[in-house]
This record gives structure tokens, C-alpha cells and sequence, in this order.
């Protein structure tokens, strides 16, 4: 599932770099092992050459990209002095020439590499470079708040998973507007209200106050559901549900959805 949501991420920049440069290719992958890259997304490919393509640190372009942890570039790919010739049968297939890797890095760790490229030996200008390294920022962006969402999702060493709190937690959301017994839907939201302060990790955040409605929206997307789902979760539209999500975004100051999960646990919203 992470690798998954990932991939759309990684995805998404690209689609983003090739429509503001124009370039005719790009593609890019993440390291799940640490130390091997392997091309699982491409746009604008004509040919099957580049996917699933493993590309170890030092090798290549992409590897010269990995092993220093900055953008570099060749104007003429086949010809270049200053990068090994591994993956030369590949690219060749697909006809690049000029080609542009920009690393993705969180935390000081690579975790991927973009890549843009033509079919002809032209220098890579400024606009091209700056959106790479622009789409590059996007992916970490993505990877940070999903790292940090991962560790807030993990149990403490001991005493109970939070993982099984906030999943109650979430179902309890859902239950609470379908009950017609105001006093005991009044009790569900109470006890949800318990929950929401159960880590002992927010931080009070002035300002923020979200809708029930927002609030349950975001419950369902901290447990990983999608609009459809939440939506059927909660006997609303997709579209509704999307209406939710973007107002809660943006009182809490988020760009993405797993961005608003972060925030909404650090301002005691969510547990």
C-alpha cells in the first residue's frame, strides 16, 4: 500500500514536469532497498525499454545522481565522458539524447530519482532544470509528511496500538451522525473527544477549528480510504466528500491530504 501511494506521488511530479517543459520524456523511480533505483513510472515513452530498469548507485546517469545527492546532466547521452555506459542499450532504444537527473531527497537520504530527456543533443536550459529540481522538492515534500505519518501511526513500545485507537476511533466517526439518539449520539462524540487527545502528542493549535463534518472526513482519510470510500463510509457524495476535504486543507494550512491527517493529529483534532 505505501509503495502504491508513493508511485502516485512520484507519478503525479512527473506528469507536472513534462507539462510545464514540454520535455518528451520523463520518468523516474524510488529506492525501497536503500541502495538500487528501479524506473517503475514513465510518461511519454515509446518503448518498454527503460521500465523496471535497476539502477545501482554509480552507474549511469541516474547512479552519478544517486552517489553525489545532486542534479547532473549529459548533452549527448551515448557520447558523454563523465558517466558510465551500463544502461546505454536501453536508452538508445528509447532514442535519448539529452537527459537531466534530479535526486529526491528526505532527510539527507536519497530516496529517488527524477528524470527528464530529448531526443535530440541539445544543453538542458535553466526552466527545464528549475522544474525538475521543482518536481524533485514536491516528491520529498510527499515522502516527509507520509514518513511522519508513518511513525505517528506506530504503536509505542508499549501499552496499546494507537493504530487499533485510531481505527476505532475513525468507526465511531462514522457510527456517531447515524445515530437518532441525540443523548447517545452525544456520548459518541464524547468518548471520540477522549480519543482525540489519547497520544498525548498534539500540540494546540489556535485557529483551527474544524466542522464535525470535516472532522470525519479526515478520520476516514487518516486510515487510508479514498473519497469513494469515505463517501460510502459516511452516506455522502464523492464530491461532497472532496468539498470537505479541500475546506479542511485549507484551515489547517495543508497542500495534501496526508499533509492535513498530519496537522489535524498535531492540533488535537485527530488522535
Amino acid at each position: 500500500m505505501r509503495e502504491h501511494v508513493e508511485s502516485v506521488e512520484l507519478r503525479g511530479a512527473l506528469l507536472r514536469l513534462r507539462r510545464a517543459t514540454g520535455l518528451p520524456v520523463v520518468f523516474g523511480g524510488l529506492l525501497h532497498d536503500g541502495r538500487v533505483l528501479r524506473i517503475g513510472e514513465l510518461n511519454g515513452a515509446v518503448t518498454p525499454a527503460l521500465h523496471g530498469l535497476a539502477v545501482s548507485a554509480g552507474s549511469g546517469l541516474g547512479g552519478k545522481c544517486l552517489a553525489l545527492s545532486r542534479p547532473c546532466a549529459v548533452t549527448d547521452y551515448p557520447s558523454a565522458p563523465h558517466i558510465t555506459h551500463e544502461y546505454d542499450g536501453p536508452v538508445s532504444a528509447e532514442g535519448l539524447r539529452s537527459v537531466i537527473a534530479v535526486p529526491v531527497v528526505v532527510r539527507r537520504k536519497v530516496r529517488g530519482v527524477l528524470y527528464g530527456a530529448l531526443r535530440d543533443a541539445l544543453p538542458i536550459g535553466e526552466r527545464v532544470f528549475d522544474a525538475a529540481v521543482a518536481a524533485a522538492r514536491d516528491v520529498e515534500q510527499a515522502l516527509a509528511v507520509r514518513d511522519e505519518v508513518g511513525q505517528l501511526l506506530t504503536p509505542p513500545p508499549s501499552g496499546p496500538s494507537w493504530e487499533e485507537v485510531r481505527q476505532a476511533y475513525g468507526e465511531l466517526r462514522e457510527l456517531a451522525p447515524r445515530v437518532e439518539d441525540p443523548e447517545l449520539r452525544e456520548r459518541l462524540l464524547a468518548v471520540c473527544g477522549r480519543l482525540e487527545s489519547a497520544s498525548g502528542t498534539s500540540v494546540p493549535a489556535p485557529g483551527v477549528l474544524l466542522t464535525p463534518r470535516e472532522t470525519d472526513v479526515l478520520a476516514a482519510v487518516a486510515t487510508g480510504a479514498t473519497n469513494a470510500t469515505a463517501a460510502a463510509r459516511l452516506g455522502l457524495r464523492p464530491e461532497t466528500v472532496k468539498g470537505y476535504l479541500r475546506s479542511a486543507m485549507r484551515k489547517l494550512g495543508a497542500h495534501t491530504r496526508w499533509e492535513a491527517v498530519v496537522a489535524a493529529r498535531r492540533a488535537g483534532a485527530l488522535p
